[in-house]
């Protein structure tokens, strides 16, 4: 194993006031032995700045109002990051930590997207630094949201080409019932993909300080799985955790990756960029995509939604709703709204102009 991601969920860090470190001085002490003893890169996704946020102000409730929740944020990154680094520098044997803020927009442009690849490959490279990644909450409005750490960390970890992902959160992986509700409730060790039937048994979290649930966790094994990547959910309540999970002991629910990982452009396509809306298609469109490799042209779109420019990231969807593509749009929402359902040849007598056949051209597109 060359490079894991591991990211700590805000219920390892929450506590009656808003912020407990117990769990995580654990997780560096294993951190710094398993990097140590193994010679491995590891880089950690953190939640818990809003948490300290809330313990250094007192308060008892997430902040809903977005400055509130902005400024709770600010204070609470520079706590929490300086509990990583006297951690890291207490037990890690001259190990440092680097601080890796993010919003979704730093993703949705190519230069700067595969800048972090090389400002994160570059502190590897050091040998005695391990990376901590956060979304940038204190400046990342609602559009430049990532909304949930588990996405953040399938996302750097697919672009970083890690070979592993760990999700730690309260809980030792996916259950096929509730186990908070169902006492019978067993755990499903080995998920093969992650499909319509595996997301239907995800239920989401109620822990006030924490963001997402079972289903973000998910989503993040669908993108990690689809990169190439091998994706584990466990507790980090136990204790040695880490170990057990490179050493195949633990008891956790593993992800078996895709055979044939995305490109790094496909990835960025399909995970890296926000999505500006979504185009609605018929059935045939649907299958000429699905099982023909062919290119989204106007005549299979019933249906545009959201405000996008030529060159945006868009969602394809089929008849009943789902997500089934990606794509960069040749054209913009305004546009596809006039030539919807129309065919190629009619676009110039439509728009006045004519500059692709396709809507969104096969080596644009990621099928999810």
């Amino acid at each position: 194993m060359q490079t894991i991601v591991i990211k700590i969920g805000t219920t390892l860090l929450a506590g009656a006031r808003g912020f407990d470190g117990a769990v995580v001085e654990g997780l560096v002490k294993e951190v710094a032995v398993l990097k140590n003893e193994r010679d491995i890169n590891v880089l950690l996704v953190s939640s818990g700045a809003i948490g300290c946020g809330m313990d250094t102000l007192k308060l008892t409730e997430r902040p809903k109002v977005l400055p509130l929740k902005q400024a709770t944020a600010a204070i609470g990154q520079a706590r929490l990051m300086h509990f990583y680094q006297v951690l890291f520098e207490t037990y890690g044997e001259g190990l440092h930590t680097a601080q890796v803020l993010l919003t979704s927009s730093d993703l949705d442009d190519r230069h700067r997207y595969l800048n972090i690849r090389n400002t994160i490959h570059t502190l590897f490279s050091l040998k005695n630094v391990v990376p901590i990644v956060n979304e940038n909450d204190s400046v990342a409005t609602e559009e430049l949201r990532f909304g949930d750490n588990d996405t953040l960390s399938a996302r750097v970890a697919a672009k970083i080409d890690a070979n592993l992902l760990i999700i730690l959160s309260d809980i030792d992986g996916l259950f096929d019932h509730n186990p908070r509700k169902h006492k019978d409730a067993q755990l499903i060790e080995h998920v093969e993909q992650v499909d319509d039937s595996i997301e239907a048994l995800a239920g989401d979290t109620v822990v006030e300080t924490s963001v997402g649930g079972m289903r973000t966790k998910l989503q993040a094994a669908r993108i990690a799985c689809a990169s190439g990547l091998e994706t584990v959910i466990a507790n980090g309540n136990t204790p040695g955790i880490l170990r057990g999970v490179l050493d195949g002991t633990a008891r956790c629910t593993r992800f078996g990756k895709s055979t044939a990982a995305m490109s790094h452009r496909k990835r960025w396509i399909a995970f890296g960029r926000s999505a500006r809306g979504a185009i609605a298609v018929d059935d045939g469109a649907r299958a000429a995509l699905m099982t023909k490799g062919k290119s989204l042209l106007p005549a299979g779109i019933t249906s545009v939604t959201g405000a996008f420019e030529m060159g945006a990231a868009v969602r394809i969807r089929d008849g009943s709703g789902k997500d089934i593509a990606c794509g960069l749009v040749n054209y913009s929402s305004t546009d596809l709204d006039r030539i919807k359902g129309c065919k190629s040849s009619e676009i110039r007598a439509i728009l006045g102009h004519k500059d692709f056949d396709e809507v969104i051209h096969r080596d644009n597109l990621v099928l999810l």
